[in-house]
């Protein structure tokens, strides 16, 4: 079935089916939904150049993919990735990673050239903007899943960075610890910079110093976690704590902790932030695991729902969405030992 026999069947015009199908806002939600379900019902596929030449849309969202990074590698990025690539199959969307050999900034000029993406998905931001204010100089449409100092003027999904490490650290500060360490993320992404700041603050607020040898940052991985975790609970003045970027590094800490002989829960408490990732599930840990729970693959799939909006011309304004993560209390936090008090 083509698109004039669709529309002789419903009576209506090729234009306000090919809207319709479409999801554009001035064909009503009724016309909307009987169009949809009429070529459900008969099988009528858009024929992808001939939709792209009425609607100017390639029907793909775009990202890159910088080869020297192993993203792939990455179960953060993997899981974001399935969240995205789940809820944009959904709603009649592809994706596509182009990678970049050189830099990542080519890629976006070439989807602009081009046009063969209709939206920009950026991710590990970091101080310089420069990806931000490159697609903004070439009228690119793009979502940010995190943010910067000024996101003002984007669309962006992001959690409270900050909380993540200020609220467990509080918790454990009111539980007698002021020995708490970080096994945090990359120092230059913003994410990283925000948690540093929450673990921070949240020392100074109760009049503890923060102690700098408490402090290791680098890729969330789980051989970073184990690595960082073997030099900090070998220090003399060994840390009560450990507050960790993600439950991968967590899971790296876990094996740092049974060679050394340490009880995870009386002579150390460990929390992480949980993104739920398949291959580290923290209530699975032993003990289980004490998390800030904020779902990568929910935030991909927010983000594809909101790619959708920003076509149909949603205000920025509505597209910007902070997320606040649950803290979910386990065995892994306990008071600190009393020898350390």
């Amino acid at each position: 079935m083509n698109l004039k026999t669709l529309a002789n069947h419903l009576g209506l015009s090729q234009t306000t089916v090919s809207r319709a199908l479409n999801g554009y806002s001035d064909v009503s939600l009724a016309t909307r939904n009987r169009v949809a379900e009429a070529a459900k019902t008969y099988g009528y596929r858009p024929n992808v150049n001939a939709r792209r030449l009425a609607t100017g849309r390639s029907s793909v969202i775009g990202i890159a993919f910088p080869t020297d990074m192993n993203m792939f590698l990455d179960p953060h990025f993997i899981e974001f990735l399935t969240g995205l690539s789940e809820k944009a199959s959904e709603l009649d969307y592809d994706i596509m990673i182009s990678s970049s050999q050189s830099e990542e900034v080519d890629v976006y000029r070439r989807f602009a050239e081009k046009g063969t993406v209709d939206l920009v998905i950026l991710s590990n931001v970091d101080l310089s903007e420069e990806r931000i204010r490159l697609l903004q100089d070439l009228n690119m449409p793009f979502i940010v899943h995190g943010r910067t100092a000024t996101c003002d003027s984007y669309s962006y999904i992001d959690i409270d960075n900050y909380g993540v490490f200020h609220e467990p650290a509080k918790m454990l500060l009111e539980m007698g610890h002021d020995k708490i360490a970080i096994l945090n993320g990359h120092p230059n992404r913003v994410y990283a910079i925000d948690r540093f700041n929450g673990w921070q603050d949240a020392l100074k607020e109760r009049g503890v110093t923060p102690n700098p040898d408490y402090v290791r940052a680098g890729a969330m991985s789980e051989e970073n976690g184990y690595t960082f975790a073997m030099e900090i609970l070998q220090l003399e003045d060994r840390p009560t704590a450990l507050l960790c970027s993600s439950v991968v590094m967590a899971k790296g800490a876990y094996r740092a902790c049974n060679e050394l002989g340490i009880k995870i829960g009386s002579e150390v408490s460990i929390v992480a932030h949980d993104d739920n990732v398949p291959l580290a599930q923290a209530a699975d840990m032993d003990p289980p695991l004490t998390v800030t729970r904020s779902p990568l693959r929910d935030a991909g799939r927010e983000i594809a729902i909101m790619a959708m909006n920003y076509l149909k011309g949603a205000d920025i304004k509505e597209l910007q969405c902070l997320w606040h993560p649950e803290l979910i209390f386990r065995k892994s936090v306990g008071a600190p030992p009393r020898s350390s008090t």
